[in-house]
């Protein structure tokens, strides 16, 4: 019987995660189970820091509420801890029985993770070790498998959107090539929507290697119609043929998680275009706005389905699932599905080549649709 349950939130922030809590907890107390907040998602559960929820208390009022009131953490990875030995030197230990321990001792029966496919890959380690976990997928990238969207997603193509609109009126008085920079790491589901919402001339995604003649021939040839001006989108993990991606810093946060920190992309490519086509060109990086600020209604709604539905499968007795939303319909994957091949405990996620994100696969119908009213994609 189902009489406490925990929730974290780990890696990067993004729209909704309040939302999710907020369902998760109400479900919880209309069914008699307590509801546990860890601080600062795996972080807190190593450190045994959490606090208890309640809907009429600090679990009130956050269906709007960018954030998340419990914090998350990006660069903790219990099953690769580091710490420093006697002599100083970095060692990396397993430190999930601690955070078993903690978990036994708060006598939680369940644990949902909110997170990408690194905080996923962390839960299904331990339902390995026999917990029962339950993930929510939660990122602005849209890049967890099994799930047609996660929640957020919608949100920061809403804010990237924005940012085309406004930069398409000076580009247009200025003559201009205006080009922005988007999220989206190893997947380019961002710049592609935005792209085709935004009415973008040249879409440069992960995906799909780009070739920047093919790039200035799309400029040139709108300046032949007698369009003075172009919109650029480009995601963060971009990269030309025979080239590779733009890594703004490599971070040394340890093993198991990803250090790698893009970024630059959309400068080269504003510089490239500039010399190649003679046209003062600019760019934006949009950056951390697509992660902040209150969810659109959509992701508001989206994370009360999925909170609702995780807490729905831990009634049940359904555990070690991923929540999934595809064509509509709420369901669930397993988490030994959702990692594939990435099965080694305590492994990195995202850019290793085990990792099973989601990407844009060539036959993607946006992709298609995008073509088709004339998106360049540099190919």
């Amino acid at each position: 019987m189902l009489r406490k349950i925990a929730i974290l939130t780990n890696g990067g922030d993004a729209p909704g995660l309040n939302a999710v809590i907020r369902a998760i907890v109400k479900v919880a107390e209309k069914n008699n189970v307590e509801a546990y907040g860890f601080i600062e998602g795996y972080k807190g559960l190593l450190e045994n820091n959490y606090i208890k929820l309640d809907s009429n208390g600090n679990a009130a009022g956050l269906l709007h509420r960018g954030g998340t009131i419990i914090g998350a953490s990006n660069s903790t990875n219990v099953f690769n801890f580091p710490e420093k030995d006697e002599n100083g030197q970095v060692v990396y230990k397993d430190l999930s029985n601690k955070c078993m321990d903690n978990l036994k001792a708060l006598g939680i029966d369940c644990l949902f993770t909110l997170g990408g496919d690194g905080t996923q890959k962390s839960a299904r380690d331990f339902s390995v070790k026999g917990l029962n976990v339950i993930g929510i997928p939660k990122t602005i990238d849209n890049d967890v498998a099994y799930t047609d969207v996660t929640f957020g997603f919608n949100t920061a193509v809403e804010v990237a959107t924005e940012a085309l609109d406004r930069l398409h009126t000076t580009a247009a008085s200025h003559h201009r090539v205006m080009v922005l920079e988007v999220m989206g790491r190893y997947a380019g589901w961002i710049a592609l929507e935005s792209a085709i919402a935004g009415g973008a001339d040249v879409c440069l995604i992960p995906e799909i290697p780009y070739d920047m003649e093919k790039v200035v021939a799309k400029i040139n040839e709108r300046q032949k119609m007698g369009k003075g001006f172009s919109i650029v989108v480009v995601s963060e993990g971009a990269k030309p043929k025979d080239g590779s991606i733009t890594v703004k810093r490599t971070l040394d946060d340890g093993k198991g998680v990803d250090n790698v920190r893009l970024g630059g992309i959309g400068e080269k490519v504003a510089m490239d275009i500039e010399n190649m086509t003679g046209m003062a060109t600019r760019n934006t990086t949009l950056g951390y706005v697509q992660r902040g600020g209150s969810p659109i209604p959509y992701d508001r709604i989206l994370s009360t389905k999925f909170g609702s539905k995780a807490m729905e499968l831990a009634l049940e007795g359904k555990f070690n699932v991923l929540v999934t939303y595809n064509n509509g319909h709420l369901s669930c994957a397993s988490l030994e599905d959702v990692v594939g091949m990435n099965k080694e405990i305590g492994a990195a996620s995202g850019s290793t080549a085990e990792t099973n994100i989601r990407k844009i696969e060539k036959d993607n119908e946006e992709l298609t649709i995008a073509r088709n009213i004339g998106i360049c994609f540099g190919d």
